[in-house]
């Protein structure tokens, strides 16, 4: 199941993993791209040893390509450095202009991912150079910067990009919506939410259980809630006991939000984590886990089970192959 954007990446199948709020392990990422896939690492908040780091823990599991991921509302140019010093092979940029960064990523080696959430930074991203586009529907989970759906954002994403490859985000879980996005002319899927439930993603457990019981009505779209420490990113999660009680008070402002600067929970990794702090709940987190950051797509109605990686991999290429085949043979009758 060999598509262009497959080709351009150097990948068998048409999946990859989204960064995941940076809740991606090295074994996560090694997992996915082993499978066929392109694994992702969130590192764009990672000092610079950290980020080498986990680079070469995941070259270390897996011989084939994967991605770092550098979100472009912070400086990323050291990052960039870095990754390109370590080899990685594809570059994966979200949100704002990437055109001070793409022809830097290329010329050391890197393929250049964009995600866009509009057409016309879709073509922006083409003119800066960028070789694969990622149009992310509303529907998607984490951090969503547009408010087009996926059903409508993708084939005109496509049609305004011409040859160059479109991976389709947002509500896509298993191998009915890859089928979709294939024909809606993308090249494959960029997901999230459904990996949340592999074995190897670092995720607290109570946060896996919100995620397997979720219903597609369950998500919440936010502007700014989740937004201590980075404003103006809107996002998408379970509804949880922050929103509720945000909800209860008439949605009042950042600054006159209840609960404000309450530390609701712990995590060795990272320190005190104040309520409306933008930070999932990893595996280490202790505390009112319900009170984070839950972050999931509208597709989490349709994650039923915790899986390895590969599993999921091979679950929806499967899915999608039987799809397209039924599909073939009942247009040709």
């Amino acid at each position: 199941m060999i598509t262009a954007g497959c080709e351009r990446l150097g990948i068998e199948v048409p999946i990859i993993q989204a960064p995941l709020g940076g809740l991606v392990s090295s074994a996560l990422a090694a997992a996915v791209s082993n499978a066929g896939g392109l694994g992702t690492l969130a590192l764009w908040g990672a000092d610079i040893p950290a980020l080498r780091q986990q680079v070469r823990e995941t070259r270390a599991l897996t011989t084939k390509p994967f991605a770092v991921n550098l979100n472009l509302d912070f400086p990323q140019e050291e990052r960039l450095d870095a990754c390109l010093q370590e080899g990685v092979p594809v570059i994966s940029f979200i949100w704002r202009d990437p055109s001070a960064l793409v022809a830097r990523a290329k010329a050391g080696g890197a393929t250049v991912l964009h995600t866009v959430g509009t057409v016309a930074e879709a073509r922006h991203a083409v003119e800066c150079g960028v070789d694969v586009v990622v149009a992310q529907g509303w529907e998607a989970g984490g951090h969503v910067r547009g408010t087009v759906a996926t059903m409508a954002l993708v084939p005109a994403v496509v049609d305004a990009v011409g040859s160059v490859p479109v991976f389709a985000a947002g509500g896509i879980a298993d191998g009915r919506g890859l089928a979709a996005a294939l024909a809606l002319g993308a090249s494959g899927a960029w997901i999230g939410t459904r990996f949340l439930a592999s074995n190897e993603v670092p995720i607290h457990p109570h946060y896996r259980e919100r995620i397997l019981q979720a219903t597609e009505d369950d998500t919440i779209y936010l502007e700014e809630l989740f937004d201590i420490g980075w404003p103006k990113a809107p996002h998408r999660v379970l509804r949880n006991s922050t929103v509720a009680a945000w909800e209860a008070a008439g949605r009042p402002a950042t600054g006159k939000r209840p609960g404000e600067g309450e530390v609701v929970a712990t995590s060795k990794s990272r320190g005190p984590i104040v309520r409306y702090r933008p930070a999932p709940p990893a595996a280490d987190a202790e505390g009112d886990i319900d009170a984070m950051a839950l972050y999931a797509g509208q597709s989490v109605a349709l994650v039923h089970k915790r899986q390895p990686a590969a599993e999921i991999v091979r679950e929806i290429v499967g899915e999608a192959q039987a799809i397209l085949l039924g599909l073939a043979r009942q247009l040709g009758n």
